[in-house]
């Protein structure tokens, strides 16, 4: 692979998993292009229009995995209209809710619950908004399946820094970083497991970004979707 990461099927992870840190979108969420929609809805409320909207589509799908809030601050003038923004999308994304456009992948929730129930902790991650992330879990009854989830905030940066894993070891009082799973749908998600030093970096293909886009990106493995991920843990 070219990465220097190493791979837990070729046994050199000293440690079992004891946590991982899971993506929402794309990863055991179906996306079908509702956060897209999201993106374009939240856009053309501040007034972005012709080829400013088309550049700010091709930005906000290269940049998915990002934080929604970096994306609409790299893309918007002023902190006025990224809150106009912002606002706009945790609307779109609580229409797409009502109107059944986001459900799990097939097998997702067991995996989730397959993974607690073995001893891992499970993390979700996301680039959404703490408020988005939580109405997502409430909205799809996930609350017993996850151990507790996390969201870019003043405190914690989005991927692809590192803070969100490393906060969630802290969290679980992980002994080594080595510990730690990474999954998710696009590079980013690879690099913040990469940086912050995770056994296990898996891209799962169900989601924003293909296969040549997730080899770029640091990795042990490149997964067909969440299903095939607690093979390589349990």
């Amino acid at each position: 692979m070219g990465t220097g990461l190493a791979s837990l099927d070729q046994g050199s992870a000293p440690n079992r998993i004891r946590l991982a840190c899971i993506d929402m979108a794309g990863t055991v969420i179906n996306d079908d292009g509702t956060v897209l929609k999201a993106f374009h809805s939240a856009l053309g409320a501040v007034g972005t229009e012709g080829p400013a909207l088309d550049h700010a589509m091709g930005y906000a799908l290269e940049t998915m995995g990002l934080s929604k809030a970096v994306v609409f601050r790299h893309l918007l003038d002023s902190e006025e209209r990224v809150d106009q923004a912002l606002a706009a999308f945790a609307a779109a994304m609580d229409q797409a809710m009502k109107n059944g456009e986001v459900s799990e992948i097939p097998g997702a929730a067991q995996v989730l619950a397959d993974l607690r129930a073995t001893g891992t902790t499970v993390c979700l991650t996301t680039g959404f908004s703490p408020e988005v992330q939580q109405a997502i879990i409430e909205h799809l009854g996930w609350h017993s399946l996850v151990d507790f989830a996390l969201a870019p905030s003043g405190a914690v940066r989005g991927r692809p820094y590192p803070d969100m894993v490393l906060t969630a070891a802290l969290r679980t009082s992980v002994d080594d970083v080595r510990e730690v799973a990474v999954v998710g749908d696009t590079a980013n998600d690879l690099w913040s497991g990469y940086r912050a030093g995770a056994s296990a970096v898996v891209g799962v293909l169900t989601g924003s970004h293909g296969r040549a886009e997730l080899e770029r990106a640091p990795h042990t493995h490149i997964l067909s979707s969440i299903l095939d991920f607690p093979p390589l843990v349990l």
